[in-house]
């Protein structure tokens, strides 16, 4: 495994500045946003797929400083019932997927997406629990007539360019959980997995371990980002983690996201490691900032910290079990 981390952080530096600021924090690896909800300050797609010399160049600006591409990452909603929406995201998933063969990066990352409750919504709509029974017949109508037949046409472009899609289960979305997760993949083909975001584990009640082992079993498990989440109990208690406040509102939530090691302790992170190393991943270890009480240098400095001895650590243990 190797330390990486989600470029996005870095939106207000050039490609450049970026790469060189996380070289010399010792990060070798980077996803890079390539569209979608999160923006396309350092790749866009498009632009570089009609100019073989720009992309030579982009290309050329990793090779230079020894650093490889984890993911591109194009995280958004194809399936939103506004159609200019979709379309756009939709377009913005292609071109990432076309980008990555011609780059020789094996995968995308994205939402599932989440559709409204007919053809006729104007907005997503998810649904959190079964009854009244129009809830559950809402969820069925969103699998069989729009997330599948979606993902199965996706499954035989990503099939067609050699590339994997590492579906993001995030709450709000159709996929959200291990379960989910391992749906789609069963309906729509091995191309189709996981980016792993622990922080979305834990702050719907699940152990985030366990969910790696169960997509290990799979071989579903295609990529991964390092985030906490830190629980506040009362909160909690008094409300559930069904939360719709702002995330500026860090003293009245139920759950926030933190920074690595500052949600869950150093035990908690080393079994998360280790269910990775049990499973056989290889990939990156992509930090992700999102913690609202840290500057993205902060954080970002944090995280690298927290993280480095510990993947070098369990790195060791393979050594010595070989």
């Amino acid at each position: 495994m190797k330390l990486g981390v989600f470029a996005v952080l870095f939106s207000d530096l050039s490609l450049e500045d970026m790469l060189d600021h996380i070289k010399e924090k010792g990060i070798h690896t980077v996803e890079i946003g390539a569209g979608g909800y999160i923006g396309d300050a350092h790749c866009k797609p498009e632009e570089l797929l009609a100019d073989d010399e720009k992309c030579r160049a982009f290309k050329q600006a990793f090779d230079d400083r020894d650093i490889s591409i984890s993911a591109l990452s194009c995280h958004g909603n194809p399936l939103h019932p506004n159609p200019e929406i979709a379309k756009d995201h939709h377009e913005k998933f292609v071109n990432a997927v076309k980008l990555a063969a011609k780059l020789g990066v094996d995968t995308v990352v994205n939402f599932s997406g989440c559709p409204g409750e007919s053809d006729y919504s104007k907005h997503p709509v998810w649904i959190t629990c079964p009854w009244p029974n129009d809830f559950s017949e809402v969820v069925e109508w969103q699998w069989r007539e729009k997330v599948i037949p979606y993902w199965k046409e996706q499954a035989m472009l990503l099939e067609y360019y050699g590339v994997k899609a590492a579906i993001e289960p995030h709450p709000g979305f159709c996929v959200y959980n291990t379960e989910t997760a391992l749906r789609l993949r069963k309906e729509c083909g091995e191309q189709i997995g996981v980016n792993f975001d622990p922080s979305h584990y834990f702050w719907q009640g699940m152990n985030p371990v366990q969910a790696i082992k169960a997509l290990g079993q799979e071989n579903a498990l295609f990529h991964f980002h390092a985030k906490d989440t830190q629980i506040e109990s009362r909160n909690c208690e008094l409300n559930g983690v069904l939360d719709t406040k702002s995330y500026k509102d860090i003293n009245s939530r139920s759950w926030v996201f933190r920074t690595v090691g500052y949600g869950h302790g150093e035990g908690e992170w080393r079994d998360i490691i280790s269910a990775l190393q049990v499973i056989g991943y290889e990939g990156a270890i992509s930090i992700e900032h999102e913690d609202g009480l840290m500057s993205i240098d902060e954080g970002f400095t944090k995280a690298v910290d927290f993280l480095q001895g510990m993947i070098i650590h369990e790195g060791a243990k393979d050594l010595w079990w070989a």
